[in-house]
């Protein structure tokens, strides 16, 4: 979606839609599927439930999310990305590399800060036999599921 003009530059209209503090970091959480809005706000800590719901509004609004709403009491909301927010994945692995490279961070210092490796970590899947990220689109979604739980 158009924000601005700036100077035309197709590198701009990419960092006005990507260049904030929590948009790739989203995306890098919804790589292997869809998840609710409190999934997402728990793995960003210390992003504000304010913030993230900006966020995942402006993500839906740039067609690079689609937001399901389940219904149901509470309200069952999830996140997942579109064809064109799957653009975006060889990107987080670009970030992953030049962030290794200028020895921001290192994969280690999420583990023992958070308990475990970031979903699209190279250390993770290579732990967890999890499938490569999608390069293509994903299968389609799963069914509404109507089933009471009786506690």
């Amino acid at each position: 979606m158009r924000r601005r003009d700036l100077d035309g530059c197709p590198i701009a209209g990419a960092l006005q839609m990507i260049g904030d503090k929590w948009t790739m970091l989203i995306i890098r959480d919804l790589a292997h599927g869809p998840k609710r809005t409190m999934e997402l706000q728990s793995n960003l800590e210390p992003i504000s439930s304010r913030t993230l719901v900006g966020r995942l509004r402006d993500l839906v609004k740039d067609r690079l999310l689609e937001r399901t709403d389940y219904g149901g009491n509470p309200p069952h909301i999830e996140y997942a990305l579109t064809e064109r927010g799957l653009l975006l994945i060889p990107l987080l692995d670009a970030l992953r590399k030049t962030g290794e490279s200028l020895r921001c961070n290192e994969c280690e210092d999420r583990k023992r800060r958070r308990g475990d490796y970031c979903e699209v970590c190279p250390n993770r899947m290579e732990r967890l036999d999890l499938p490569p990220l999608p390069s293509q689109p994903r299968s389609p979604r799963r069914e509404r599921d109507d089933s009471i739980v009786l506690l």
